[in-house]
This record gives C-alpha cells, structure tokens and sequence, in this order.
C-alpha cells in the first residue's frame, strides 16, 4: 500500500521492485555466458521490437490514438541509419560512411519522428477508426515509397546493408577474442532497451504522461481541464515516432540487411499484437509482449515435430508460417476477450494472489 502521492509515482515504489529489477539485471547480464549464439539473437531481437513496442504503446495506450502506421516509421528509421552508416562513394546507393552507433541510431530517431511531426497535425483532428485508417495508408504509402526508391532501399529483391553497429572503433557485428558477435549485439540491445524502458516510465508518469492520459480518458474534459489537447496528440505521435525509428535502426542491424518488402502491413500487425498481449499502457507489458511475439515464431517452428500434418516448407499447406499467422489473430482475440491487461494483467493477478495468501479469495 502506498502512503502517499510521491511513493505512488516513483518509478520503482516499492522495496520488491528494487530487488526485482536488480535479479533481472544480474540475470540478464549472466545470459551470454549461458545460452547459445542463436538464442542471444533471438533475445536481441526481442529487445530491439521492445523498444518499438514502448513507443506504440506511447502513443496508443498512454494517449489512446489508434496506430496503424509503426511498420512506416520503423522503415523511415532504418533507412535513414543505413543512409547516414553506408559506403561513401557508391553509385547505386546512397551513404555517408558514419558507422558510429549513437549517430545513426539518433539520426533514425529524429528522421522518423520529424515525418511523425508531419503527420500530426492532420492525426490530432481524428481519432478512433478514422485515425486508424489515415495511419493505415501510410503504411501502403512507405511500401511504395520504399519499392521505387533505389538509391536509398536498393530495390525490391537487391535490398541494402543495414547500418554498421560500431562503437568506440570496435565492429560489435564481428566477433573478437572475448565475445562472439551474437553476445556484443545482446549486451547492446539489452543495454538500449533498459534505456528507453526507464525514459518511457519516466514519459509516462511525468506531466506529458498524465496529459496523454487525460486525452485517452476523455478529450473534451481534459480540454476543459488545461490540457492543450492537440499539442498532446502531436508530442505522443513524435515520440513515438523516435521510439519507431530507433528500433527499425537497430532491428536490421542485428540482420545485417534490410529490404523493401520488410515493412508491410504484418509489421503492424504485430506491433499491435504485442501491445494488446503484453498490456496496454504498461511499459513493462509492452517488453512481456514484445519477447513473447520474438520467441513465437521459434515455438511454432517445433511444431512439426509433434503435430506431422504440418509442414515447415512455405509451399505447401497447412504450414508453420500459416499457424503463426493465425495465432497473432487468435491471441489478440483471446487476451481482448480473457485478460484485456495481457500478461501484464496475468502477472498482476499472480502477484496479488500470493500477497494475500493464505486469503487469496
């Protein structure tokens, strides 16, 4: 129980928490000793589409503005990182041969929260369905944009580098003496992601967060109240906009390469999808959805094993791709139906059944 305002907004309120957090840490830090090469870039990748998931969940659960556009600005972030990280002196693409990791992960940023910026204005006078579908077209629009644009994406089919992961002149995508690639790139990931976790709980319960809250609740109060409502709109779009942008910039970086055809609507879907499974409005229940949606498509590729209808080839039917396709659907529906807080909210039960055990009723 909190004993008063300040406890209840401090970012770790609670003496459980603290310790919590401190086991993570140590946990997490210990990973790269433990696991493989394989699962350390699965956990990286968890942590990059954590980073994008804290940035929807800005804009959609903190300030209640549907978007369906992430897949956009996450192209726009990891393009502009390819850009500014590229080779100077190709003809067939563009680059600027600046490889230093806070460049070009800033620069992804600040590119794809300037076109949020752009978009605003014209978000701020929607909301709900209308607004889902204007940030849908944008989505189609980047695709194009992407397919046609040659000497930025490289083409449809050719592709491009993504952006080199350098940090103080050490290549963190080659492996050294010590570490082998796959640990440097889940030490850095896990290190950005703890980063843009504690600045979006800071967002959240400052003075920007409980105006998004107010926008969310109800607009016309919140007007009513003080809160510049359309300034509000456009803050969260920008900052998830950064979020976004941060994230495609690193996502690929991972990979090594990125394509056009990346940046589809499933992209969306799934950003989506780890909102609504991991919690909406909870900066830790974007992270639960986040590594949940990451690790999904390693599951399913099991399940040939048990289930011998299935086939893991693309071509024939039913496949593991179709199944993971439709358990994005299944478990939106389910979690919107059984638990709308998610594993958030699953966690939040468990937690509290066990504090007031043996009365847990």
């Amino acid at each position: 129980m909190y004993t008063g305002y300040g406890q209840d907004m401090a970012l770790l309120n609670t003496g459980a928490k603290k310790a919590a957090l401190a086991v993570l840490l140590v946990v997490a830090l210990l990973l790269p000793f433990v696991l493989e090469d394989e699962l350390l870039r699965l956990l990286a990748t968890g942590a990059v589409l954590a980073i994008g998931a804290i940035g929807l969940n800005l804009v959609t659960g903190y300030a209640g503005q549907v978007s369906l556009g992430h897949a956009f600005f996450l192209g726009i972030g990891a393009y502009t990182a390819a850009v500014v990280s590229g080779e100077t002196g190709d003809e067939d693409l563009y680059g600027f041969g600046i490889t230093f990791i806070p460049v070009w992960l800033l620069a992804g940023g600040a590119m794809a929260a300037l076109v949020g910026l752009v978009v605003a204005p014209l978000a701020s006078r929607l909301r709900g369905l209308y607004l889902a579908i204007v940030t849908l077209g944008l989505v189609f629009l980047g695709e194009h944009v992407f397919r046609e644009w040659d000497a930025v994406t490289g083409g449809v089919g050719v592709g491009r580098p993504a952006a080199d992961p350098v940090l103080f002149g050490v290549d963190l995508s080659r492996s050294t003496d010590a570490f082998s690639a796959d640990q440097q790139m889940y030490l850095l990931m896990t290190a950005l992601l703890v980063l843009f976790a504690l600045l979006g709980r800071n967002i959240a319960r400052s003075a920007i967060g409980r105006s998004f809250a107010a926008v969310r609740d109800r607009d016309i109060a919140a007007e009513v109240t003080g809160v510049d409502v359309r300034k509000a709109k456009r803050l969260a779009f920008v900052i998830s906009g950064f979020y976004a942008g941060c994230a495609g910039a690193l996502l690929y970086s991972i990979s090594g390469y990125l394509d056009p055809s990346s940046f589809g609507l499933l992209v969306s879907v799934q950003f989506v999808a780890m909102v609504l499974i991991g919690g909406v409005a909870t900066i830790s229940g974007s992270i639960m959805g986040a590594f949940f949606i990451a690790i999904l498509p390693r599951l399913t590729r099991e399940l040939p094993e048990y289930l011998p209808f299935l086939s893991s080839s693309a071509t024939e039917f039913p496949n593991v791709f179709q199944v993971e396709t439709l358990l994005y659907g299944l478990l939106i529906v389910a979690f919107l139906i059984f638990e709308p807080r998610g594993l958030f909210g699953v966690w939040v039960r468990a937690r509290n059944y066990w504090k007031s055990w043996p009365f847990s009723y």
